[in-house]
């Protein structure tokens, strides 16, 4: 049968051609890292990848109870609770208790913690912009419409730049 592990797929099949688009988005993925890798590193604060999540996640979706925070970042809540120990002890989140459950915590952003978020967002953005003003211009709509049904199909909700730039970045 095609598309089973013992049998070839034949050429021009809708496996191969998921085989070929994970590649390609594996590629892109690994560039995509390495942009935000070095946004991040270049506003000089001493945040990993993961903690940067967070407070994306947190500017982008707003105050949140802790557990439903360690939801959203897909993380045993007490990953979210060591990652946040971190960003509390830096000054970019709060921990409170909340005022209508004394038994949960709610996590939101600081300030500074808004500013990292939207400083390293600027920063990404500038580097995307330089890659893609690399693409050829008669490629960049492609690009536009499969990403937008790329992240749909993910689930990731769409983000009109103009409206709100903090949630550009990883959420």
């Amino acid at each position: 049968m095609s598309g089973t592990p013992d049998a070839p797929t034949p050429a021009g099949t809708p496996d191969e051609s998921v085989d070929e688009v994970t590649d390609a988005v594996l590629t892109a993925s690994r560039l995509l890292v390495a942009v935000s890798a070095r946004s991040l590193t270049a506003v000089g604060e001493d945040v990993t990848l993961p903690q940067f999540r967070m407070l994306v996640v947190l500017a982008s979706r707003g105050t949140l109870r802790a557990g439903d925070l360690a939801d959203h970042l897909a993380v045993h809540p007490s990953t979210a609770t060591r990652m946040a120990d971190r960003l509390v002890a830096a000054g970019l989140i709060d921990r409170l208790g909340n005022p209508d459950n004394r038994r949960e915590v709610i996590v939101t952003l600081t300030a500074t913690g808004r500013q990292l978020v939207e400083d390293v967002t600027r920063r990404r953005r500038t580097e995307i912009a330089a890659i893609v003003g690399n693409m050829d211009p008669h490629l960049r709509g492609s690009l536009v419409a499969a990403l937008r049904a790329f992240a749909a199909a993910g689930g990731e909700p769409g983000v009109d730049s103009s409206r709100d730039a903090s949630a550009l970045g990883w959420s």
